[in-house]
């Protein structure tokens, strides 16, 4: 809000509200008059005088406030922000007193009829309204302080922050400050939109059930009058079937309302479970590098549980409580007006303390949810790597990094436990208080012939029925603050919009590629170019992996990558996948950037093959055919498999295609895994195939059979290799070398050879290893030092023919 408007428009209404209360006060004449008569004769009952006083206080507190933001600005908004509060509270216990005032004064025949009083009365209560709306206009004020041509925006709650100087300061004023976004309970309400038509219901049936409840301490009250005062069997009888009936038909519809909001609230969850896995399986893999594992399953069970059963369970219990109390209070007023008036003071205070309560509640449990996902992730990461933690028995170790997580997640439920027993304290203590004073004045009515016995007794029960109601609505508005704390982080991932985007540019029926032979869906030709690419992960934004990476791979090429570890070879094969996207420089498909493709069309065309491929909990036939269509042919299946030399193990096994891969492909063995990992990517017919250290980790034999399923299916497609073994690269038709971001060498196996730069070093070493183990074996055979010297001369010539063998074989 901007400064001066406001300060003018609260000083004048200040200004009506002061000249408001004083012609009430004096009846509209003789000022002097009434001033001296309620100074020299006040009385509580009679007088209004202390009303009078009360405006006067509250004029100089509203004028005071306005004059000094308008002199003092920024000092002052920031002490009223401070000191609202206070006002707040200063208002209610003015309308408070104002109301016990009122009771009071009923006690004396002929008081109620001066119309005057009414007017005060009346004016009192709004001014009190006024007084806090005052202050709340007043401390969302935008304050603009210019320091070293900067400005300083701030408003209620936030943080100082500095901006460039631009312009006025009233166009200042208008650019709104950042705030944090928080989850509003609307936002929670908005999500049932499809379960209306239940919610519909289960509201028909809920007013049924609760106006029925409304009239049962009514009609028990009727008893007690029948019985006590009138001793009449025939009114006595009719309430009792009144009762009955009521009641039957209460039971019914709440049962029927129960259903209704049961299933809704099921409907809820399962829509906001499907919400929030689909926005983050749709996130780029950026996220998931920064985003632990176990905080998103954290959201996915226990977080939009509390925030889906909470807000439909609420929602059916507050608007049940709402109905049953608007119901009440009007049986209350007509019972006794006098009573409902003095139970009615509890409102602004059950509501002021649950709202502060209700908030500090929903801080406590975003923090406990955010513990409890902590702990979900170092149970998540134990389980999911268990062989490792069992190899190294630090079983205890994982249980005691567990229990510490669970333990931080304990302390602050002994905060909220803390905070809850502090709450019913108050709640309870101010009950049991209302409830004497009720009884106490009660029985003045009663023995004044004021109310009647049984009307007392219907009042209790209803002021007992109106307390629950009060304790509930309570709850609901501290369940709801813990549904909103749960919810931030859900509604934060659904929100969230991928960096890397797979927006489809190139318009590309991805449907019917799949299952079409090799010449209907060879919309690409396979070249790929890599041009001028810088590149640093999301996770590591200062430190650039690649470093104006450029080379070309042809269509049918095969081009290994090679290089020390580290050195951005795997980066390359990221950013081809389009898993995340350069700083500065381009990737192209045929000529075109891989982020024009289609998603699903782009990983149709390109397949990996992994180090470590991970395969599913789910049948070898399902693996193979990951992310085809359910309906893929079993031959298509072992086509695939029989091209990745996998057909004739698998036939081995008792079910075949049928067998469970088990968790991570933990029943297979390595070679087996990647077999099929192969088969995986075969089955697509991938014009571009990366091969990411495809063979590193396998035995020699297992070695064997992979690289004869990769090199007898590379024929027509573009295929790029990382590798570090010389058996795996020396077939390549060229070897790009890769070192510290930077491509350093290019060339043919020969050619890099004849450079004797960083690649010609990396055989040697390779070659060095196998010369130290022969040498190993020379010495311990023979130690005589001729020996020795012959097995290295002839080591030395083994190498020097490998590198001129390996050159002739090559050209």
């Amino acid at each position: 809000m901007r400064k001066l408007p406001t300060v003018l428009v609260t000083t004048l209404i200040s200004i009506v509200d002061m000249a408001t209360i004083t012609i009430l006060f004096c009846h509209g004449n003789k000022f002097k008059h009434h001033l001296q008569q309620g100074l020299h004769h006040f009385s509580f009952q009679r007088s209004v005088f202390d009303l009078f006083v009360f405006g006067f206080l509250r004029f100089c507190l509203t004028m005071g406030l306005s004059l000094s933001v308008f002199r003092y600005s920024y000092d002052s908004i920031y002490r009223i922000r401070k000191i609202k509060t206070v006002i707040f509270i200063a208002s209610l216990a003015t309308s408070i007193y104002t109301i016990i005032k009122l009771l009071i004064r009923s006690e004396v025949p002929g008081t109620l009829t001066d119309k005057w009083f009414w007017l005060i009365f009346s004016w009192t209560h709004i001014s009190c309204l006024w007084m806090s709306l005052h202050c709340l206009f007043l401390s969302k004020i935008y304050i603009n302080i210019e320091v070293n041509n900067t400005s300083i925006n701030k408003e209620d709650g936030d943080e100082v922050e500095r901006e460039p100087l631009i312009g006025s300061s009233d166009e200042q004023s208008d650019q709104s400050p950042k705030t944090t976004a928080k989850v509003t309970i609307f936002r929670l309400f908005s999500h049932s939109k499809p379960d209306i038509p239940f919610i519909i219901m289960g509201f028909i049936f809920l007013t049924i059930s609760s106006t029925g409840q409304i009239f049962i301490p009514y009609y028990t009250g009727e008893v007690v009058d029948s019985i006590v005062i009138e001793k009449s069997q025939k009114k006595f009888t009719q309430s009792i079937i009144i009762m009955a009936v009521i009641s039957v038909i209460s039971s019914i519809t709440a049962g029927c309302r129960g259903w209704c909001f049961s299933l809704a609230m099921a409907r809820l969850g399962i829509r906001v479970r499907n919400r929030l896995f689909g926005s983050v399986i749709e996130q780029e893999i950026g996220f998931f590098d920064k985003v632990k594992t176990g905080d998103i399953t954290s959201r996915l069970t226990s977080d939009t549980t509390v925030m889906t059963d909470t807000v439909t369970l609420n929602m059916n219990i507050f608007t049940r409580n709402l109905i049953l109390s608007v119901g009440i209070i009007v049986f209350m007023f007509k019972l006794s007006w006098r009573l409902s008036l003095l139970t009615l003071i509890a409102f602004p205070i059950v509501l002021g303390v649950s709202k502060v309560y209700g908030e500090y509640y929903r801080d406590l449990a975003s923090k406990v949810q955010d513990a409890l996902a902590a702990a979900n992730n170092v149970a998540e990461e134990a389980l999911s790597a268990i062989r490792t933690v069992r190899s190294f028995a630090n079983e205890d170790g994982e249980k005691d990094r567990y229990r510490t997580s669970l333990d931080k997640a304990y302390k602050i439920n002994v905060k909220q436990a803390n905070v809850y027993a502090g709450y019913v304290w108050c709640t309870q203590l101010f009950e049991l208080g209302l409830t004497v004073a009720v009884l106490y004045y009660g029985g003045h009515l009663v023995l004044t012939k004021t109310l009647s016995g049984g009307n007392l007794v219907s009042f209790i029960l209803y002021q007992m029925q109106l307390g629950n109601c009060i304790d509930e609505i309570g709850e609901v508005f501290t369940g709801l603050m813990q549904a909103a704390g749960a919810s931030e982080k859900v509604f934060e991932y659904i929100d969230r919009e991928p960096v890397v985007k797979n927006t489809v540019k190139d318009i590309i029926d991805t449907e019917s590629v799949i299952g079409q032979s090799e010449d209907e869906s060879d919309k690409i030709s396979g070249l790929i170019e890599f041009k001028n690419v810088t590149f640093a992960y999301p996770s590591r934004p200062d430190t650039n992996v690649l470093k104006n990476v450029s080379f070309t791979v042809q269509p049918g090429e095969v081009v290994a990558l090679v290089g020390p570890s580290g050195g951005g070879k795997s980066s390359c094969i990221n950013l081809l996948e389009h898993y995340y996207e350069p700083i500065t420089g381009q990737i192209l498909l045929d000529q075109k950037p891989v982020q024009e493709y289609d998603h699903k069309f782009l990983h149709n065309k390109i397949s990996l093959v992994g180090q470590e491929p991970v395969l599913y909990a789910r049948s070898i036939k399902d693996n193979i055919g990951y992310g085809l269509s359910s309906d893929i042919t079993i031959e298509t299946v072992q086509h695939a498999a029989g091209m990745a030399n996998a057909h004739a193990f698998i036939m081995e096994m008792e079910k075949q295609y049928e067998t469970e891969a088990g968790e991570k492909g933990q029943q297979l063995s390595g070679g087996q895994k990647q077999r099929i990992a192969i088969a995986r990517a075969l089955i697509r017919k991938p014009v571009v195939l990366l091969l990411d250290e495809a063979t590193s980790a396998l035995d020699s034999e297992s070695e064997h059979l992979v690289q004869q399923a990769i090199y007898q299916n590379l024929k027509g497609r573009s295929v790029i290799i990382i590798a570090h073994r010389l058996s795996t690269v020396e077939k390549a038709d060229r070897i790009i070398v890769i070192d510290k971001g930077c491509v350093i060498e290019e060339g043919t196996h020969s050619e890099l050879l004849r450079n004797n730069g960083k690649y010609a070093s990396l055989v040697q070493r390779q070659l060095l290893q196998t010369e130290e183990e022969v040498e190993e074996r020379v010495i311990s055979h023979d130690n005589d030092r001729l020996g020795v010297g012959i097995a290295k001369r002839d080591i030395g010539l083994h190498f020097r023919s490998t590198c001129l063998i390996t050159s002739s074989s090559w050209h």
